[in-house]
């Protein structure tokens, strides 16, 4: 791959010694006992190969471990060419696959539309959404969770962050995004091989690419044009506006639209799920649940941040945060080559570094700080997620609109799969609604 070190030689941490194909195949299938039993048998860093090219990725999940990865040079913990394989769907300006002086540009003009005062712009528009929403649920009757939040959050990235309002363009996007959302993982793996572009699954998903290509261009080209462009709020037309106050040339169309794409991977499906799991994990617990719902009555953001938070750590949707090495460097006490890939394991590091981990308790991000480099859904670091901030506000707003109207009761036992690249309730994360009593 070109600006990538050669694969590298020599010792590494122990690991299986399966074909990489093979290996892979579990990490994406079977990760949720894949991982752990790797972590049983090896230890706290262990090394496995994955597709395309079975480059040595040595795994750690303690928090010193974790450090030197989210602290580690830039310059040489490469975390766009760690996330290469999303390049397909993302594209190549995307902030996730760039490094060094690109990555801090591409930053630099995302970060005012994610800012603490352009935060508080969106959450009305959220709010509204989710009422709209909410307050159409099945009432005393099952239904998943998840498919009505991923409904919701879809909502908010096509009203809030793509800023689409005429129904005709939001009816010929919902199709085409559920298909990228929806992405089977061995077209990403498969894209390194361009003949298979003209076969099955990796030619529908072209074709997907370039019908919401021509949609997202059109927008951003009437955008462009729009008489009220000044005033408007959302994402989008405020990253139309960045460049001249940062110093920096604008966004090119083409930039706005990976960082779109990006917006829209990084974004829905993950606070969907984590919502999912949130409420199914309240609708277990009476007490837990009357205790929510007394800080949504009452305006307590803290403590419905802090069920967010806990459902984010004990249902990881993503399982790890990859850099790869352009020089040697020494992490976590192990002396490695460039060309090596090291990850930080958020399914371990949640489950191996908090007391209890198996239980579900928000109290624990309140009654004192939580140890750094220990709960990281959204990485670390320089490279901490951009859209942090905006994923557990829309969470937070999304819960205070729900928990002030329903009671909630789950419905079965549910447990984590793997859909695609991220990890999902299997059976939906079942509720059944009631509306409260004053």
């Amino acid at each position: 791959m070109e600006g990538w070190p050669p694969l590298p030689t020599g010792e590494f941490p122990p690991g299986p010694r399966l074909p990489s194909v093979v290996q892979t195949l579990a990490f994406m299938r079977f990760r949720s006992a894949f991982v752990p039993r790797l972590h049983r048998r090896y230890g706290d860093v262990f090394t496995i190969r994955l597709l395309p090219d079975g480059r040595p990725l040595v795994v750690y999940s303690k928090p010193d471990q974790i450090k030197d990865i989210f602290a580690g040079d830039p310059e040489n913990f490469h975390a766009g060419k760690g996330n290469a394989i999303l390049g397909p769907v993302m594209g190549e300006h995307s902030v996730l696959l760039l490094d060094a002086s690109q990555h801090k540009r591409a930053r630099k003009l995302l970060m005012p539309a994610f800012s603490a005062r352009a935060l508080k712009g969106y959450e009305e528009l959220i709010a509204q959404i989710a009422k709209d929403q909410v307050d159409q649920w099945p009432v005393g009757t099952t239904f998943a969770s998840l498919e009505r939040m991923n409904a919701l959050t879809l909502a908010v990235i096509i009203r809030v962050v793509f800023g689409v309002t005429d129904e005709h363009r939001v009816v010929e996007l919902q199709p085409l995004i559920d298909n990228v959302v929806n992405v089977n993982p061995l077209v990403l793996v498969g894209a390194s091989y361009p003949q298979l572009g003209k076969i099955g699954m990796w030619k529908a998903f072209h074709q997907n690419q370039r019908e919401l290509n021509r949609v997202l261009y059109a927008e951003i080209a009437e955008r462009r044009q729009a008489a009220d462009l000044a005033t408007r709020t959302d994402v989008l037309s405020q990253l139309l506006h960045v460049g001249d106050h940062e110093g920096e040339d604008p966004l090119t169309d083409a930039e706005l639209r990976d960082q779109l794409v990006t917006l829209l991977l990084a974004g829905h499906e993950t606070t969907a799920t984590a919502l999912a799991w949130s409420l199914y994990e309240l609708g277990r617990s009476p007490q837990l649940l009357g205790k929510a719902q007394g800080a949504a009555d009452s305006g307590d953001d803290a403590y419905l941040e802090a069920v967010l938070k806990e459902s984010m750590r004990l249902h990881p949707v993503i399982p790890i945060v990859t850099r790869l090495l352009m020089k040697p460097a020494v992490v976590g006490g192990v002396s490695l080559p460039a060309g090596a890939a090291v990850a930080a394991s958020i399914e371990l590091s949640h489950s191996e570094n908090f007391a209890d981990p198996q239980v579900f308790r928000p109290e624990r991000f309140i009654e004192g700080k939580v140890e750094a480099n220990t709960w990281i859904p959204f990485g670390g670091g320089v490279r901490r997620c951009i859209g942090a901030g905006f994923s557990l506000m829309e969470g937070v707003t999304v819960l205070r609109e729900v928990l002030t109207r329903y009671d909630l009761s789950a419905q079965g036992d549910d447990v984590a799969k793997v859909r695609n690249i991220t990890s999902v309730p299997k059976r939906g994360a079942r509720l059944v609604v009631t509306r409260r009593t004053p």
